[in-house]
């Protein structure tokens, strides 16, 4: 019997490859950003929906100081 071979074409099949997770320290990232953010770097908007995860009292955190800001 003569074995048949299949054309893949990738249709069908949606291969999701999750992006590798890095750590980095708040702090750093909190210099990063700000630098960034007080020279209006372009690139900075580019990542304004992405999500972060962060711990759960780091949100609580966060959260209350958002609503306490002057002006809020």
């Amino acid at each position: 019997m003569r074995t048949q071979l299949k054309l893949y074409t990738g249709e069908g099949e949606a291969a999701f490859v999750e992006e590798p997770k890095v750590s980095m320290r708040l702090g750093e990232m909190a210099q990063i950003i700000g630098d960034a953010s007080r020279f209006k770097r372009t690139w900075l908007s580019d990542f304004e929906d992405d999500e972060v995860q962060v711990s759960a009292d780091l949100y609580e955190l966060l959260s209350a100081y958002w609503q306490l800001r002057p002006g809020a």
